[in-house]
């Protein structure tokens, strides 16, 4: 229930304390109002420093790759048997993207079940060992993890101020963490209330708002104020442009779907293998995926290593990517995911888009190479997420393209409604389901087992 007080977060105060001499001398109200500051900028802040790591992470493989290109044949699967282990062993609920966990938080009542998917231990774990996956060449991004870790921060803040409104707080924490995981916090906005929400109450505009900003202030003292791809100024001019828009629309949905079925179908699968000898199977299908990863980054020549970043940019500016970046990017981010490793998809899903726009690009030599690149971007995104909002304002901000907008929408509309034809279950709401079933069987079993002591 709110705080008959004060519900400061959604904007409302009850008549007791509209005066301003009492809203100036709350206690209750500044400690509450100091510790959501705290949290929003912490986010942020961690955010921030999580990107730079990422970075470096990614630059040290690279100097791997440099000294010798079959080391990852030993390194990649090693290094996803260690990680898998330590999310098995020390950080459970780490795995995957960590959009799933955020999700399945607000469908979880049960605090003890919350702290499964959401904590500082998780959190602190998240972010070593997605680092750790990139130093091993996993094809992973740092996005997805990034929420995790806002919506933990958030929650845990949400519980030293006694603020209430957890589930809101979770939502605001996600949204500025994909704003300060790629600088763009309109799309953070629209990833709250498009994915994450599903089902968004107007009252949560107050927290959504509030903590994009604050994180966002943080994450630019830290980095500046940079667009993520950096600028450009591709165009869709011409009637007959469009038709590229339909391919990348339709071709990117298609390819989204795919990916995404066949992470859900993997899932289910390798959850089935793993829970009959839990520590042998999760060994081997780490160490069976760190291999796939390893011999995809061979056969690319180290293209389809790590999040992809260089390669969509240099597609952007207009070198072209070879048309086999596209399907083996998307089979390298696939083994990684199914690897019981943490990592998330939002970068490199980028990537196989831009991939996908390259492959296209030859067949349309009058239209802007970069825009065509962009549109892949979309329609595979949006195909993959099925959030076509969050898809074109998410790449709007980080090309700082505004010329594209409307191209851009109707790739990701097509993109989405074409994986919904394919795919129609919602790749992370599909995950979540495992997350909530999980925490709610697990707190279900705690309750049979205190009853039990409390009688004997």
């Amino acid at each position: 229930m709110e705080d008959p007080e004060i519900t400061f977060a959604s904007g409302r105060v009850s008549s007791r304390l509209r005066r301003p001499q009492t809203l100036l001398l709350s206690r209750r109200l500044w400690r509450r109002r100091l510790v959501f500051w705290g949290g929003a900028i912490a986010t942020g802040l961690i955010g921030a420093g999580f990107a730079i790591a990422a970075n470096r992470a990614s630059a040290l493989f690279g100097l791997l790759l440099a000294w010798s290109p079959w080391l990852p044949l030993v390194v990649t699967p090693l290094g996803f048997v260690l990680s898998a282990l330590a999310c098995r062993k020390l950080f459970p609920g780490a795995q995957g993207s960590g959009i799933p966990q955020a999700i399945a938080a607000r469908h979880v009542r049960n605090p003890a079940g919350r702290d499964r998917l959401l904590s500082i231990r998780l959190t602190i774990g998240k972010i070593a060992l997605t680092l750790f996956g990139l130093l091993c060449g996993a094809s992973i991004g740092r996005e997805g993890p990034t929420v995790q870790v806002g919506a933990s921060i958030m929650l845990q803040a949400a519980r030293l101020g006694g603020m209430g409104r957890e589930r809101g707080l979770i939502l605001a924490g996600s949204a500025a963490g994909v704003a300060a995981a790629f600088n763009t916090p309109l799309a953070g906005i629209v990833f709250a209330i498009e994915e994450m929400g599903r089902s968004y109450e107007h009252r949560t505009n107050g927290l959504i708002l509030s903590t994009v900003i604050l994180a966002g202030i943080a994450s630019i003292a830290l980095l500046g104020n940079y667009s993520y791809f950096g600028v450009t100024n591709a165009g869709i001019g011409a009637l007959g442009d469009w038709p590229v828009v339909a391919l990348c629309g339709i071709g990117g949905g298609v390819g989204g779907a795919v990916f995404s079925r066949l992470v859900l179908l993997g899932s289910h699968a390798l959850r089935a293998f793993v829970a009959r000898r839990p520590d042998r199977n999760s060994v081997i299908v780490a160490a069976v995926a760190g291999l796939v990863m390893a011999l995809l980054g061979i056969a690319s020549h180290g293209a389809v290593y790590g999040t992809g970043y260089e390669q969509a940019r240099s597609a952007l500016e207009g070198t072209p990517l070879p048309w086999t970046y596209a399907p083996m990017k998307l089979a390298a981010t696939l083994a990684s995911t199914l690897s019981g490793i943490p990592g998330g998809i939002f970068a490199p899903s980028l990537s196989v888009g831009a991939g996908l726009g390259s492959a296209v690009a030859p067949w349309f030599p009058a239209t802007s190479c970069g825009a065509i690149v962009v549109l892949g971007m979309a329609g595979y995104f949006a195909g993959v997420v099925q959030a076509p909002i969050t898809a074109f304002v998410i790449i709007v901000e980080m090309t700082a393209d505004h010329g594209m907008i409307i191209p851009l929408m109707a790739a990701a509309v097509l993109g989405f409604g074409t994986s919904r034809l394919i795919s129609p279950e919602p790749l992370y709401h599909s995950l979540a389901e495992h997350f909530i079933s999980t925490a709610r069987a697990a707190s279900a079993a705690e309750a049979v087992a205190s009853k039990t002591t409390e009688e004997a």
